[in-house]
């Protein structure tokens, strides 16, 4: 197994190469997160959800960004496979004349099938309407089991899931993730096994109210 220094290693390598999960990405306007450790005796695997509301890309994406020592294909960061639309009726909801607000009361916000009615009006710019899935709803906006392990084993057990956590500081854009509490904590939870060496003193950061600057370019 490798050691808690070669698991944030890789983790600081992807931040330098802008392939680490990043809430306030300036083209996506954040709506929620998740994390998952996977670990075994041998083999490690920590992914992060991020979703955000694209207008570039025209849809909600859920973003699963993958690190392990275990990935069955890729490296780490994410690949294009890793990118997941959600919203299948865009081209119902959003305005043709006012591009990234809502078109009609209520929606409805068509998720994987489901026809989902929105408590917003026409004219509602659409990162609020799709932040208003969140809480009753974040199960159809984050990633399902296959989804997950598209890039890690099917056997890799799974240790861990956290719904909010400490990311880093907003304002520091060159912090690595070796430098932060959390995640010297989830290396050491994937290096042991040990739960309990997740133990945070700061409280969770990952809302999109902590991430001012997502989706401003």
């Amino acid at each position: 197994m490798d050691t808690a220094e070669q698991i944030l290693a890789q983790l600081d390598e992807a931040a330098r190469a802008y392939r680490f999960a990043n809430p306030e990405h300036p083209y996506s306007f954040a709506i929620d997160a998740r994390l998952h450790l996977f670990r075994d005796d041998s083999r490690w695997a920590l992914l992060i959800e991020l979703v955000g509301y694209n207008p570039r890309a025209g849809n909600v994406v859920d973003v699963v960004y993958t690190y392990g020592n275990c990935l069955t294909r890729g490296g780490p960061g994410c690949e294009n496979e890793d990118f997941l639309s959600r919203i299948d009726n865009m081209d119902e909801i959003e305005n043709d004349d006012d591009p990234e607000c809502l078109c009609v009361d209520g929606g409805p916000v068509e998720i994987r099938g489901r026809r989902i009615t929105v408590d917003a009006a026409a004219g509602d710019s659409l990162e609020d309407v799709f932040r208003l899935l969140v809480p009753e709803h974040r199960d159809l906006l984050l990633a399902d089991e296959d989804e997950l392990r598209r890039r890690i084993p099917a056997d890799l057990p799974r240790v861990l899931v956290l719904d909010e956590w400490w990311h880093r500081a907003p304002e520091r854009y060159d912090q690595l993730p070796g430098g932060t509490e959390t995640f010297q904590q989830l290396a050491a939870v994937l290096a042991t096994g040990d739960l309990a060496a997740y133990r945070p003193t700061r409280s969770p950061n990952t809302h999109w109210t902590n991430w001012p600057e997502s989706g401003s370019l």
